[in-house]
């Protein structure tokens, strides 16, 4: 199906809305002024199965619009319903795919979540039980010959007094690290259980972040930094050494973010460029060609977009992604492990397909209508 433009009607609202099908190309090359990675979602045949052809075939598809693949972050459902044994199958599938592209001439960066959700919840755990749970994720992502993102963890949060734990923690995984790592700094809005991580409040957790990368700065490549806070995203970019990367999660304000000023820009690892994939390429592409407007032509319309998609409770944003994937033809069944599909409410679903139209979101506005009419039937 490729119809230029369709009209659909929509509960609650007045008028029909007109999908006109965008403009972007096919694929673009990854961009040469910002490092960009897309955390991408895993497909589901059903509530406990995971779809492993959609799920490929999506990273496919980030990686031919230019972006890095973030594996088995957040966004594939770590900690809410994507395990341990699941995630390093996810991360092993991914880092071969991304290798066989590589080997065909195709780009394919691809850095991988090494966390503790082997640890069960609920329970305590000492510093040594943490840094070795660490430890063997960490074995298993370079082994898959993928970098590393050394992501936010549950058990260390729960068991850290203070800085001090923190540092001694991540300073003994750095020494282990093959090659220059992220680090993940996931703020409460994405998951509760991380209230005052590395430390204290947000000064404090800064002060141990620069005090870590100080000690131990050529293991690491820069810090994904998810605290939808831009101020203190600049605060933090500036104070960073020379050579390390401020990467946005700020999936409300990474517009201008990645843009930049006169004094810096943020770099980004982003949830919502695995729903605004193909206009977020786009503008990248004009970002490096130095035509700002076409960027901001680009950009601009995808930030209300995900404003809603990550709106409160936030760590339901998977939903969304994954509602639009479906939507657009890259997976076969509107489906989440763990029932993540039903956490959002139809109202809310039809507002984000209304915006992604308006961001020039969905692809093949037939197929879009056709889904959205099938959504609508099974919700009614």
């Amino acid at each position: 199906m490729n119809a230029t433009a369709c009209r659909i009607s929509l509960p609650g609202r007045p008028a029909p809305l007109e999908i006109t099908a965008p403009s972007w190309a096919a694929g673009y090359q990854p961009p040469s002024s910002r490092r960009v990675y897309a955390a991408a979602h895993v497909a589901a045949a059903d509530d406990t199965t995971i779809d492993w052809e959609s799920t490929l075939r999506f990273r496919d598809y980030l990686w031919a619009h230019g972006f890095g693949v973030a594996e088995a972050m957040d966004t594939a459902q770590r900690g809410m319903g994507l395990s341990w044994e699941q995630a390093q199958e996810l991360i092993a599938r991914s880092a071969e795919r991304a290798a066989a592209r590589r080997a065909a001439g195709h780009p394919a960066a691809i850095a991988c979540g090494a966390g503790t959700d082997q640890l069960a919840a609920g329970q305590e755990y000492s510093l040594s039980q943490i840094t070795a749970a660490y430890t063997g994720q960490l074995e298993a992502v370079q082994s898959s010959g993928a970098g590393v993102i050394l992501m936010a963890s549950r058990a260390l949060a729960a068991a850290a007094r203070g800085p001090r734990d923190y540092l001694d923690v991540y300073g003994a995984l750095l020494k282990q690290a093959s090659e220059p790592v992220i680090l993940h700094w996931l703020g409460e809005a994405f998951d509760p259980a991380l209230r005052g991580y590395w430390g204290g409040d947000f000064e404090t957790a800064a002060a141990t972040v620069l005090d870590l990368i100080d000690s131990h700065g050529d293991k690491v490549d820069g810090i994904k930094l998810s605290v939808l806070d831009a101020d203190r995203e600049i605060a933090l970019r500036r104070r960073l050494p020379a050579g390390v990367r401020l990467y946005t999660g700020d999936d409300f304000g990474y517009a201008d973010l990645i843009r930049g000023d006169g004094d810096g820009h943020s770099d980004a690892l982003l949830g919502a460029f695995a729903a605004v994939t193909a206009p977020a390429a786009a503008a990248l592409h004009a970002l490096d060609a130095g035509d700002l407007p076409g960027y901001d032509a680009a950009i601009g319309p995808t930030v209300p977009l995900s404003r809603l998609i990550f709106e409160a409770p936030t760590y339901y944003y998977k939903t969304g992604v994954a509602f639009l994937a479906w939507v657009n033809g890259l997976q076969p069944r509107f489906a989440m492990l763990a029932g993540l599909a039903g956490k959002r409410t139809t109202e809310h679903l039809i507002q984000v397909f209304e915006l992604a139209a308006a961001a020039g979101a969905l692809a093949d506005p037939e197929l879009a209508v056709g889904r959205m009419t099938e959504f609508l039937k099974e919700r009614s």
